[in-house]
């Protein structure tokens, strides 16, 4: 572990985007501050933390080891790792309850977990896959299908495999139907402790892809983000027919379709909607989406967050964070570690991957950043009177 403290003033975004974005900016919110306070954990990432009924958060990650334990997500041998994570203060958590799970990703190069909720004692763990692509730069790694879930239900210590595989997946797409990915890296909304702010009772499920173009889909970019809902169970999780996909809204109300390719995105920036995550503030009553722009090059990306009174949307503009980390991705604000009143929250995510993996030498922006689960205290920063029908 290493955690610290900073200078306050040391960082903060405001809303203003190096390039024209279709986003009006938040009228409630006028960029982020991080406090200064900052920890990271291990030398893997793919960290999504959600918070179980016990009060702890159960986690994926990958591409790395945690206290000793190793998981790679490329190959035959390819393996997925869990973890459970316990305390209530983001500078003094202990990890533990680590293990991995082998994932085939044939015929794919790479299989990387994604979508984890921990719902009333039952773990729902997904993964997704990529093609290894060398010949498109380092790590561009073209977009592959969700393949579905395996669950625990205890906790993590056993798991049962879904029927699912990388050729027969649950929403039946794949890099070779002719059609792009919608959903691709999904991630469960999160909606706080053991799903308790889901309305009617769903799981929510968000992921990046495009409607019209397979050229521009990788891991961490892609035109627009889609919504799918749910009512999880063991038996249920992996069958199509369970599941539906937002399909645009009539009047005010949303509409929902069984049929994938009636799915509208709840989102639409073409080349710059890459790894997506949802966290609903329940304080503020405002749903977050952090995205990650790896376009055209992920040696460089930037993030940003919107937000919404609607999962629906329409979204607008918090922050533009250019080139965070310097290297961020998989961004997202675990639900638990937002403050009572809605104004701060810790930002979790990965960086600094490129140059040499788990010991990386490029420059720590903000500090504290580096390849391992990073968690950044910041502030949403409130300013009256800024003009919200300006684009960002």
């Amino acid at each position: 572990m290493i955690n610290g403290h900073a200078e306050p003033q040391s960082n903060s975004w405001d809303q203003n985007a190096p390039r024209p974005a279709p986003f009006r900016l938040s009228p409630d919110w006028n960029g982020v501050r991080a406090t200064g306070r900052f920890a990271s954990y291990s030398k893997a990432d793919t960290w999504y933390p959600s918070w179980g009924a016990d009060g702890a958060l159960y986690s994926p990650f990958t591409d790395g080891d945690v206290m000793g334990i190793r998981s790679w997500s490329v190959g035959v041998d390819a393996t997925t790792g869990h973890a459970t994570i316990h305390g209530d203060d983001p500078l003094d958590l202990k990890i533990d309850n680590i293990g991995v799970v082998a994932a085939s990703p044939a015929p794919y190069g790479g299989r990387y977990p994604s979508a984890s909720l921990m719902l009333d004692g039952t773990w729902y763990y997904g993964t997704y896959c990529l093609v290894e692509t060398p010949d498109r730069g380092l790590n561009w790694d073209v977009l592959g299908p969700f393949v579905g879930f395996r669950t625990s239900t205890d906790g993590g210590q056993t798991w049962e495999e879904g029927p699912r595989t990388p050729t027969d997946t649950v929403f039946g797409e794949s890099v070779t139907s002719g059609r792009p990915i919608r959903f691709g890296a999904p991630h469960f909304v999160d909606f706080g402790r053991n799903n308790e702010h889901a309305p009617g009772g769903y799981a929510y499920l968000v992921g990046h892809g495009s409607r019209t173009s397979s050229d521009q889909l990788s891991w961490i970019s892609g035109d627009e983000i889609f919504l799918a809902r749910t009512k999880p169970t063991v038996e249920g999780i992996n069958e199509p027919d369970s599941w539906e996909f937002y399909a645009g809204l009539s009047g005010a109300e949303p509409q929902w379709s069984r049929d994938l390719d009636d799915a509208h995105p709840i989102a639409s920036w073409p080349q710059h909607m890459g790894c997506v995550t949802v966290t609903y503030n329940a304080a503020a009553k405002k749903y977050l989406m952090c995205v990650t722009d790896g376009w055209p090059t992920i040696k460089e990306m930037d993030s940003y967050i919107l937000e919404s009174d609607s999962l629906f949307g329409p979204w607008k503009m918090v922050a533009y964070m250019e080139n965070f980390g310097q290297q961020a991705y998989f961004l997202n604000f675990p639900s638990k570690f937002i403050s009572e009143d809605g104004t701060r929250a810790w930002l979790s995510y990965s960086a600094n991957f490129t140059d040499t993996y788990m010991y990386p030498v490029m420059k720590a922006d903000p500090v504290g950043s580096r390849y391992s689960m990073c968690l950044l205290e910041i502030e949403f920063q409130r300013v009256e009177g800024h003009d919200s029908d300006r684009s960002a």
